[in-house]
């Protein structure tokens, strides 16, 4: 494990490693431990795309382990102005002990991992949000015990979060069906692969998705750059791909709801089922936190 840029990095052995080192992390810090694995590492945080969760863990995670947080916005780089992506990456190589970096295309990580020789982290792409996942799989597991043999259910848009999430479910023996609408799927390399696995299915009705769903997730309708589609994919999702009542009714007794957030209520989820999952929901923004510095400690330390 050199880099993290999408899901398929990584195999089945490497994930429960990380999920298991994130469990330990997590544990330190509700005793009050704050060890410091990173001591003098410092960290690059380059954000082409404006974040809550993505900048306040990375840097309170890397502060945590000892080490110092770079926050680095694009408009203020050289990058910014037009330096090709690979002089910034050699560099920045020579300053930095790694780099998280949050933007839009998934070539942009790619290079910066196929440029410079420091570890670099996908903070979120439109093509894939694997620190994200890692997340929603760490607190599935710490609230069902359990990955293997589950039933995931994604409801929405066939973004980032749809394609890593079928790439992490998988890798860690769950089942995953997805509904997103016609003309709306995942990307054709995640489906191509994942339909080599018996436990994938990729449906247009939300109500064949969820049936005995153990996990029902969801995103909204129209994701970071995509907002001059709102008004156009409002009309193609609104009264069908909503985590409802009726989604709800038809997933297994105590299936728990996962909202990468923000979430707009009332439009790809309910208030009523937000808010009774909410506990879920917070829980999983927090491991955001515990998982990332998981992978901090493996890349860096």
């Amino acid at each position: 494990m050199k880099h993290l840029l999408k899901m398929s990095d990584l195999s089945k052995e490497e994930l429960y490693e990380l999920l298991d080192l994130a469990d330990q992390l997590k544990k330190e810090v509700k005793n009050g431990e704050f060890k410091p694995y990173l001591k003098n590492k410092t960290l690059g945080l380059i954000f082409q795309k404006s974040s809550t969760r993505t900048r306040v863990s990375f840097e309170v995670g890397m502060q945590q382990l000892g080490g110092y947080p770079l926050f680095l916005n694009a408009n203020d780089m050289q990058i910014g102005r037009g330096e090709p992506i690979k002089d910034t990456a050699r560099v920045l190589s020579r300053y930095l002990d790694g780099i998280m970096i949050r933007t839009y295309g998934q070539d942009e990580v790619d290079d910066f991992a196929k440029y410079g020789s420091i570890p670099i982290i996908n903070g979120l792409t439109e093509y894939a949000h694997p620190c994200q996942i890692l997340a929603d799989l760490m607190t599935i597991r710490e609230i069902k015990g359990k990955l293997e043999g589950l039933k995931m259910c994604y409801i929405g848009d066939g973004n980032n979060m749809a394609n890593s999430l079928i790439v992490g479910a998988l890798t860690a023996g769950m089942s995953i069906s997805v509904a997103t609408p016609k003309g709306y799927e995942p990307a054709e390399d995640v489906i191509k692969e994942a339909s080599k696995n018996p436990g994938f299915e990729l449906v247009n009705d939300p109500e064949v998705a969820a049936k005995n769903a153990d996990v029902v997730v969801t995103d909204v309708w129209a994701s970071m750059g995509d907002e001059s589609q709102a008004e156009e994919r409002m009309k193609v999702f609104q009264g069908t791909y909503q985590v409802n009542d009726k989604i709800m009714e038809l997933a297994n007794t105590n299936a728990m709801v996962l909202h990468c957030l923000p979430a707009h209520r009332e439009e790809e989820i309910t208030e009523k089922v937000f808010e009774a999952h909410a506990d879920e929901i917070f829980e999983e923004a927090e491991n955001r936190l515990h998982a990332q510095k998981a992978v901090l400690v493996k890349l860096l330390g």
